[in-house]
């Protein structure tokens, strides 16, 4: 199946609507301009459910990078390249994901890839940049199924287009907030000092907690399995934030801790086992434009958090029923029953007795 084509409705299909400033017209990380995602899902059923992601801002090189900015939420993950990114507040190659033990082999792949590209010639040193989630659950991750040619496939295949969400690339094999996830994507358009903007977010789902949307908690009352996916204490998730505002690293490492945040309010655990990780990056090149004021960056804030809640519920409500390793199964999150709970009213709020409230001041 093409990943390109989501087989099951998103977010807004639903009615689900999250914030009020508009999308881009393909709702995706790829309204950003200059911006293109790739997928390489590599499958061997019944044990390997994997696969590449590739976040390519156009013409980032080394000699060539991009403003960029990285928030660590937790950091019990492998970030291959973070250090240097921080440092230097700029990403001068494409940006992968994929799962854990195939991180190292993604990574060195990508360098093959970028030494190759037109003005890399003379490219003595580059800092690959490569996120992971732990797919151990699904997949046989010991196999680390995740190679070159996938890594090639997924940045040579990168387009400009809709990407492909739920099982594809690689959120194949990636669980969150007990159903099957994977890649989900969104955008916003938020009008900053007067000019309008485009911020679009990507995340790669693996991360335990107790679904919430719209602010409702969906208990086992509502659609939610039972025991299903690994223990709700372990999990990850990947963000990728691109936009075109004029922002310089200090300003795009605010966007990605916003990013993280938005993780909160769709149930994350931010659990002891989780990593979890935003790289923002912005495709205007330094001294195209100033960068904006800070006192003005809130429009853009809260449009991040709007776009990356949005893109973890795409991530779940595009992703199939999965049986993986070892006959490990995990459901899709039912669409039916997840409008159904939603138009019932909602509990009364809990109210503490004054006395309660006093001690804990």
């Amino acid at each position: 199946m093409d990943p390109a084509a989501t087989p099951r409705p998103r977010a807004r299909d639903l009615g689900i609507v999250v914030g009020p400033v508009p999308t881009g017209p393909l709702n995706a990380l790829t309204d950003v301009p200059g911006v293109r995602v790739g997928h390489a899902t590599v499958r061997s059923r019944p044990d390997v459910h994997s696969g590449v992601t590739a976040v390519v801002p156009d013409g980032v090189r080394p000699g060539a990078p991009v403003p960029a900015g990285l928030f660590t939420g937790n950091g019990y993950g492998k970030l291959i390249g973070s250090t240097q990114l921080a440092e230097l507040g700029e990403l001068e190659t494409p940006v992968l994901l994929t799962s854990t033990l195939s991180a190292f082999r993604a990574a060195d792949a990508l360098v093959g890839w970028v030494l190759e590209q037109p003005g890399c010639e003379s490219v003595l040193s580059l800092n690959p940049v490569v996120g992971e989630c732990n797919d151990g659950f699904l997949s046989d991750i010991r196999s680390r199924p995740v190679r070159e040619e996938h890594v090639r496939a997924a940045l040579d295949g990168a387009t400009a287009g809709p990407v492909g969400e739920g099982c594809a690339g690689a959120g194949t094999g990636t669980v969150a907030l007990g159903f099957k996830a994977g890649i989900g994507t969104s955008s916003r358009t938020p009008e900053v000092a007067d000019r309008r903007f485009t911020v679009g977010a990507l995340v790669q789902a693996n991360f335990g907690g107790t679904l919430r949307v719209l602010g409702r908690t969906l208990t086992s009352g509502a659609p939610g399995p039972e025991g299903a996916g690994p223990p709700a204490e372990t999990g990850s998730c990947m963000i990728v934030v691109a936009t075109d505002a004029p922002l310089d690293a200090r300003q795009l490492t605010r966007v990605a801790r916003r990013a993280v945040f938005a993780l909160a309010r769709t149930g994350a655990a931010y659990s002891h086992g989780s990593g979890d990780y935003a790289v923002a990056f912005t495709t205007t090149r330094p001294g195209a434009a100033p960068p904006l004021a800070d006192a003005g960056l809130s429009p853009l804030f809260e449009a991040v958090l709007d776009a990356v809640e949005e893109a973890v519920l795409n991530s779940l409500l595009a992703a199939t029923t999965t049986t993986g390793y070892a006959g490990r199964t995990v459901p899709a999150l039912p669409a039916d029953r997840l409008t159904g709970a939603l138009a019932l009213p909602a509990a009364p709020r809990q109210r503490h007795p004054r006395t309660h409230l006093r001690q804990q001041r």
